[in-house]
């Protein structure tokens, strides 16, 4: 009975060598599997509207408010100004116009942004033809 239960419990030699590499197959190859991360919920934002930022600008006893970026003729145009005009492309220069102290080519120029000054930006920017 010694022999028949050595023979059942004993494997063969080359079962066992495969099965190692097998075994050390799995652990080398579990390294390289990417971990799954958990899934984080995503918060969505509102979007606040953007609002342009308005301009004070005074001529002539008149103060108005436009938006920064547009047009500096039409900002003339609600101030009552007649702002002559040539080539309407900026070349002649006859649409010149000092928008606080600064030269600005009417037909092209966009409104500067509103001054940082508390009193100026009170009195608006003063617009006057060149």
């Amino acid at each position: 009975t010694v022999k028949i239960r050595q023979a059942t419990m004993t494997r063969p030699r080359r079962q066992i060598s495969v099965l190692r590499v097998l075994v050390a197959f799995a652990a080398c190859a579990s390294a390289f599997v990417p971990q799954t991360q958990p899934q984080t919920q995503h918060i969505q934002r509102r979007r606040l509207p953007v609002v342009a930022a308005k301009t004070p600008l005074a001529a002539n006893g008149k103060r108005v408010e436009v938006p920064e970026g547009s047009s500096l003729m039409a900002a003339c145009k609600k101030l009552g100004l007649n702002v002559p005009t040539n080539c309407k492309k900026g070349d002649c220069g006859t649409c010149t116009v000092s928008v606080g102290g600064k030269l600005m080519r009417a037909c092209v120029g966009k409104v500067p942004p509103a001054p940082k000054l508390k009193s100026v930006a009170e009195k608006g920017l003063p617009v006057k033809l060149a």
